[in-house]
């Protein structure tokens, strides 16, 4: 039996829909967060700080836990748009983007939040002092100068809601042909023996998580 068939490619093109989805929303957010964290001075800055990091020391199970809490179907705010749709969004590709842009975010805001931190405050009071906006500061002087951090917050983003397992896992379920990404379609096949097609997969997320890496790597030394 062939390594690659429908369900595989099926499972390859829903990690990438996913992934690129999740990155999307995590860039937008993150770099957002990252910049008030960076830049701002209020109450609940260091408590906003440790949940945002969470995710990145609790089990994936954990976070998935706390996903199922708030966005499942009787959950804190997953019951609210079901009373209003009947909708949920458990058990949906939509739940496996959620789960991973959960655990991807902290990555893009901690990359993101040292780069804005190291633009030289110098050069953002030049901007003030010559008129120009906080906000046209932001676009044509910290984010520029941060550009190289935040592009390898974007790499290891991709590549972290890549390989997501299992938060997706508790939200997503692992449904054939509807929510089983590479990483839930290699623990079914190696659960099931079909060790051809686990290989196949094993191989190409180790080859693709090694890229995002060296492209991490890569920029980070033209940072330097």
């Amino acid at each position: 039996m062939s390594a690659i068939n429908d369900a595989t490619l099926f499972s390859l093109r829903l990690s990438l829909q996913v992934a690129t989805v999740a990155t999307v929303l995590v860039m937008l957010v993150g770099i957002s967060v990252a910049y008030i964290l960076a830049r701002k001075d209020f109450r609940g800055r260091v408590l906003l700080d440790i949940l945002i990091t969470l995710p990145l020391v609790l089990p994936p199970t954990v976070t998935g836990y706390y996903l199922v809490i708030l966005f499942g179907r009787n959950g804190f705010i997953g019951r609210f748009f079901y009373d209003l749709t009947g909708w949920s969004i458990m058990f949906t590709w939509y739940a496996a983007v959620l789960a991973s842009f959960v655990v991807a975010l902290p990555l893009m805001i901690k990359t993101a939040r040292a780069a804005i931190e190291s633009v030289d405050k110098n050069l953002i009071n030049a901007s003030y002092s010559l008129g120009h906006s906080e906000l046209e500061t932001v676009f044509k002087v910290i984010l520029p100068l941060s550009r190289k951090g935040i592009i390898a917050g974007v790499v290891l983003s991709f590549a972290r809601a890549l390989g997501e397992f299992g938060a997706t896992l508790m939200i997503a379920g692992n449904i054939p042909g509807r929510t089983d990404t590479m990483p839930l379609a290699i623990y079914t096949l190696a659960n099931s023996g079909e060790w051809s097609t686990a290989n196949f997969m094993v191989l190409f997320l180790t080859l693709i998580s090694g890229f995002f890496l060296y492209i991490t790597n890569r920029v980070g030394m033209r940072a330097v």
